[in-house]
């Protein structure tokens, strides 16, 4: 990522309430961004979006991902040269529970955000952001690359494969060269872990809640292994590749997976294990019997494309990012300042 190119720079961060989008809202505001924010809601109480203050450095517009009308009205006004959408139901068990509200945010809110940008004449790059989970996920041991299928047995998977084939298509029909000056590109990261992360039925949310309340957190799926990355790793990713795509347009407008090295691929237990020693004071797990939903027991992901040819690398091993996360929650129950504590692992990171 370079500061200098962020400077003055107008950003829709669609989905900047969550807990990536916060991040990357806090990251490129501090560089000197205009940015402009869409949601519905803060997802979570507390959260990030709220915890770090980012609703004092943005535009902050509510709004239904759903509605076209909203999100075209959101696009005009803001009138953005950079586009990252991030708005996403973003749970695989809540996909079980609400499937349709899924398939409406991920898919259909794809296609209203595309066909605004469309209409809109001052676009030059947007970041489609999806998920490891939207390949056709056949348990292989390799990392799944960008020319693998896309699919996904349960709701929420199968929603980021669509989101996929309609940025795909839509990219084909209307943003070529001959068409449209908008480059767009998706970007599909692994399990992301951070502070201020409060989701409900993720194995870091659901540890720090356990840990600061002295309770064992529940594990589903010890064996399972996940791409394991710090938040901050596929966010410099995107913000790498919306540079190249602003500089040089459609040579970069591709699908790109931004995840951990292959020996940061773990098992549930090992991240669990590591959090547990990490926090200390009598923290432990538990892995209750049980039939739960159905989600992959392996994935992993090939980053050689995005680190041959964007040069992107990820920056922290698995267990600085275990590290940075613990620091974080331990500085929140501290009552800190976690907009400048935030600031300085983005900082830290940036070195």
């Amino acid at each position: 990522m370079n500061p200098d190119f962020w400077r003055g720079k107008k950003v829709l961060v669609t989905g900047h309430t969550g807990f990536k989008g916060a991040w990357l809202s806090l990251w490129i505001s501090e560089s000197g961004a205009e940015v402009t924010g869409y949601s519905i809601d803060v997802p979570t109480s507390p959260s990030f979006f709220e915890v770090a203050g980012v609703a004092d450095t943005v535009r902050d517009v509510r709004g239904d991902i759903r509605s076209a009308d909203d999100v075209h009205a959101a696009v005009h006004g803001a009138a953005p040269e950079i586009v990252f959408h991030m708005a996403a139901q973003s749970l695989v068990r809540e996909s079980y529970l609400s499937p349709v509200e899924t398939y409406a945010t991920n898919v259909m809110g794809t296609v209203h955000l595309l066909e605004a940008v469309r209409k809109a004449a001052s676009i030059r790059a947007v970041v489609v952001v999806t998920s490891d989970k939207c390949y056709e996920n056949r348990e292989h041991s390799r990392g799944y690359r960008e020319s693998d299928p896309m699919g996904g047995r349960d709701p929420y998977s199968s929603s980021k494969g669509c989101q996929e084939i309609v940025t795909s298509a839509l990219r084909a029909s209307f943003f070529g060269p001959e068409n449209k000056g908008t480059a767009i590109a998706s970007a599909r990261a692994g399990n992301v872990i951070g502070g201020g992360d409060w989701a409900a039925d993720r194995l870091v949310p659901d540890a720090m809640r356990a840990f600061t309340r002295g309770l064992p957190v529940e594990i589903r799926n010890p064996a399972a292994v996940r791409p394991w990355q710090h938040v901050l790793e596929p966010l410099s990713g995107y913000l790498l590749l919306a540079e190249r795509l602003y500089a040089e347009g459609n040579r970069w407008a591709e699908g790109w997976n931004f995840g951990p090295l292959d020996e940061d691929a773990r098992p549930v237990e090992y991240m669990v294990e590591n959090l547990t020693r990490g926090w200390g004071n009598g923290a432990r797990w538990s892995a209750p019997p049980g039939k739960h939903p159905h989600e992959a027991g392996l994935l992993k992901l090939d980053c050689t494309k995005s680190r041959t040819e964007l040069g992107w690398e990820p920056k922290w091993r698995l267990e600085r990012a275990i590290d940075a996360v613990i620091a974080w929650h331990r500085a929140f129950s501290r009552g800190m300042d976690m907009r400048s504590f935030s600031l300085q692992q983005i900082e830290d990171y940036s070195r």
